[in-house]
């Protein structure tokens, strides 16, 4: 009986389990890489097609692929927990590093401070003894820079050596010890995802600021791209290698000239002459630190280049150490004096704020490194069929035109043009722009056509506007500002010739424009865009100008939270081909905060929503004032660049100082429409002409929802106005309403319906209904529309729509229900999107 059963139990195993050969699995792992889940029908085909599979039934087959699927899964699920323990660990290991630099410098601090107090006593009981003074003395010596060394000579191998080894101890004790007093950021938390641990100077000479953080890349290659500084410092002009010398412990030595942008039309640009010292530590790491070479040195002593103020790079640079299981920690100290008195006194926060130095170029550097990383990891996936480094390339070179038009260096071939006597806006020209617009203009057609390229720049001071609220403003809302003759034959100077001229035109464009979302950067602090102005109403002899208009856009800064971030929106007319080598003139808009030198966190309030959920127990703390709040000041800088035939160059320049003053004009009434510090506590977004406020709105929303569908839209116990209007702004559903038009747009979204739409209560007002909605989405709400109106509500079943910026979005369930106000008459119609997300 034993024996039978077992034998049963032996029958059954082999018929559960297949032992495969070696050579069915080769079979199945090659249909595999090409289809991991076959179906039925590929599956009893493939057992057709090799004979060797012929003995293995099809169930069995599709449990094979089950099974591998599952190994698949399991494997990429072990490798990324692997690799996030790999970063928690290394994490530790830099926060472990920073907590006890941060206990030395508690230590170094309470005994100087018990010093002073020693030093004071004694100071109060025998202010005659003149040994106070020599002890105090001697003891503020170690933070005073080492005097100069008899052998720190930059005119011999020698001398350069003892100032690179100098110069490394310096950066040494900046980045991992207590030489400068750090004041960590606000908002930079660490952690194996975020952009790293970054402080800013207190209390030294020049500004300073430095960053941790980590990368999966190795140690070499972070070396190589921090090293090639104009791919990621976007105010570096030029970076010139003059000299590079071998040192006997196998490093380098170079000597370097750079040249760096002014931010605005108010003031000069940098240079600074450098050596820079690569070398390795005995712990693997590897090092590159960099100072300026003063005359004390050996240093050129001559004169700045024209247009150019000589600033001094005190010792900075990088430590890159391995970790553990690949990747890298890079600790980044920029440490600088840009001779901020050369500048006018209202312009000197942007040259004396090292918050402003760390979001230029320590965290500038991390992140472009993190960008790199993820690329080269496949996790940044581009759509338009564009590699990465292509798309960088665009941001880089419209970045770049910007800067050039916003200087007007005379090397470049800018000259400055006559004013007509009122000097707000400046004119500068530019008769061989071939060096701006690359290659792709043909010499032989500049010259026969004869023409350039014209630059309108000014700049201006702002007060109380935040910079990021203004760009986001700007690149949402153009018709507010731009003049659609301008934009039209801007965009068509491309297609036509390089140099049609802009002017008035009858007809022109709708004033709406599409957002075609190219690339945005890890952490979206900057989105590369195609803008699609939709144009219709010319004459019919101008085709060329009756179509759609191209422009490449560049929007970065846009984060309120970032302190002392820039922000900025760069354009230029594009066609539709859109080659990686189109020419690009750029034009746009830079809003640069003038951050007081205080430890305070700048102020963040936007005006939307929130602006009318402020109250006692909101986020501004009672008692606070609008002046003290947000005595925000920022610098903005225009720049507009035209084509130009030269028999027509003066019309063009008066064209151009014209129009940059009605858009001068247009950003003040914006800058003052959008000021925070003009609106209470409790007062929101201004409504369309009818609308009901905020609070109202609330009520109305929730109690039809009940009314027609018998449940609670909100779960709570109080009415009252604001408690609503708070649980309805939360909501984790995107809840939204439109208008009950022939084209319905949206007046009202919560936060997460904003979030949803990728927009703003702005922009909001200018997005109709069917734009979001997909042609299946559209059937099915025209379809549906009827039962709306008869029994107040429907559910809808789940589908996908698309944000503001064209990306597609999923949802589970959407429920839509009509909103009556006091009167029970319908006010709009409400969309409630559940458990929506990106795909």
């Amino acid at each position: 009986m034993a024996l039978s059963l077992h034998k049963d139990l032996k029958q059954m195993d082999s018929s559960k389990y297949v032992r495969y050969t070696p050579e069915q699995v080769e079979a199945l792992e090659r249909v595999y890489t090409e289809c991991p889940k076959p179906s039925s029908m590929r599956r009893q085909q493939l057992i057709r097609e090799c004979p060797i599979l012929c003995n293995i039934e099809p169930k069995q087959i599709k449990v094979w692929f089950q099974n591998r699927r599952c190994r698949e899964k399991q494997r990429k699920e072990a490798s990324r927990l692997q690799t996030v323990n790999r970063k928690l660990t290394a994490m530790n290991k830099l926060l472990m590093e920073e907590n006890e630099r941060l206990q030395k410098q508690v230590s170094q601090l309470v005994y100087e401070n018990g010093y002073m107090k020693t030093q004071l006593q004694n100071a109060s009981v025998a202010t005659t003894d003149n040994s106070c003074e020599s002890v105090v003395t001697n003891g503020q010596h170690q933070h005073n820079p080492t005097p100069p060394h008899p052998q720190r000579d930059a005119n011999n191998p020698a001398g350069l050596l003892a100032i690179a080894e100098e110069t490394l101890a310096e950066f040494l004790s900046k980045a991992t010890g207590t030489a400068v007093d750090w004041v960590q950021m606000l908002g930079m938390k660490p952690g194996p995802d975020s952009i790293g641990i970054v402080a800013v100077s207190h209390n030294c000479s020049g500004v300073a600021a430095r960053a941790c953080g980590l990368v999966s890349l190795e140690p070499t290659e972070v070396a190589e791209i921090l090293k090639d500084r104009p791919s990621w410092y976007r105010d570096c002009r030029c970076l010139e290698i003059l000299t590079v010398l071998p040192t006997g412990n196998g490093g380098t030595i170079e000597l370097i000239y750079m040249q760096t942008y002014a931010p605005t039309t108010l003031a000069s640009a940098r240079d600074f002459w450098t050596l820079r010292y690569t070398t390795g530590l005995e712990d693997g790491s590897l090092v590159i630190c960099e100072r300026s070479l003063t005359p004390s040195m050996g240093g050129p002593a001559g004169p700045p280049a024209p247009n150019f103020v000589r600033a001094e790079m005190l010792p900075s640079g990088y430590l890159i150490r391995p970790c553990d299981g690949g990747g890298s920690i890079i600790h980044i100290v920029d440490h600088v004096d840009l001779d901020a008195w050369s500048v006018p006194e209202v312009l000197r926060p942007l040259y004396e704020s090292s918050k402003i130095l760390a979001q230029k170029m320590t965290i500038a550097a991390l992140r472009h490194i993190r960008q790199i990383s993820q690329e080269t990891s496949g996790e940044v996936v581009y759509g338009g069929g564009r590699q990465p480094a292509v798309l960088r390339a665009f941001s880089q070179r419209l970045s770049r035109g910007f800067n050039d038009a916003v200087n007007g260096f005379a090397d470049d071939g800018w000259s400055m043009m006559s004013s007509d006597g009122v000097e707000d806006v400046t004119i500068v020209i530019n008769s061989s722009p071939s060096k701006l617009l690359g290659s792709h203009i043909n010499s032989t057609l500049l010259s026969t056509l004869g023409g350039g390229v014209l630059c309108a720049k000014a700049s201006m001071l702002l007060q109380n506007v935040p910079p990021a609220l203004l760009v986001r403003f700007l690149r949402e809302h153009r018709s507010e500002w731009a003049d659609s003759g301008v934009d039209a034959y801007s965009a068509s100077s491309l297609k036509v010739n390089p140099y049609a001229v802009p002017g008035p035109r009858i007809g022109g464009y709708s004033g709406s424009q599409v957002i075609l979302p190219l690339a945005h950067t890890v952490e979206h602090e900057e989105f590369l865009e195609v803008i699609r102005l939709e144009g219709h109403g010319f004459a019919q002899e101008d085709p060329i100008l009756s179509r759609d208009m191209y422009l490449l856009q560049l929007c970065s800064g846009v984060d309120e939270n970032a302190a002392g971030s820039c922000a900025q929106l760069v354009f230029a007319p594009i066609d539709e081909s859109f080659a990686d080598d189109v020419p690009l003139l750029p034009s746009g808009f830079r809003v640069t905060p003038l951050d007081p030198k205080t430890d305070s966190p700048a102020a963040t309030r936007t005006l939307d929503l929130a602006s009318a959920l402020e109250g006692p127990g909101g986020a501004r703390p009672a008692g606070e004032t609008a002046s003290n709040a947000y005595n925000l000041r920022s610098v903005l800088t225009i720049a507009f660049q035209f084509t130009y035939e030269n028999h027509l160059r003066e019309n063009v320049a008066a064209m151009a100082r014209q129009y940059v003053r009605s858009v001068v004009a247009s950003v003040q009434r914006v800058a003052m429409a959008i000021a925070p510090s003009r609106l209470s506590s409790h007062v929101g977004l201004k409504p369309p002409p009818g609308s009901p406020e905020a609070l109202t709105l609330a009520r109305w929303i929730c109690r039809s929802y009940k009314f027609h569908t018998g449940a609670e839209l909100l779960r709570t116990d109080s009415q009252a106005g604001d408690s609503l209007l708070k649980l309805l702004w939360h909501h984790n559903d995107a809840i939204m309403c439109c208008s009950l038009k022939a084209s319905p747009v949206f007046t009202f979204a919560n936060q997460a319906g904003l979030d949803m739409l990728e927009t703003t209560l702005f922009a909001l007002q200018d997005i109709m209904l069917d734009r979001i909605l997909d042609e299946g989405g559209r059937k099915m709400l025209c379809s549906e529309f009827p039962k709306i109106m008869q029994q107040g509500f429907v559910y809808l079943p789940a589908g996908v729509c698309v944000s503001s910026m064209g990306r597609p979005i999923s949802y589970e369930q959407a429920v839509a229900w009509k909103v009556l106000n006091e009167e029970d008459n319908i006010h709009c119609l409400a969309f409630m999107f559940m458990s929506w997300s990106f795909l």
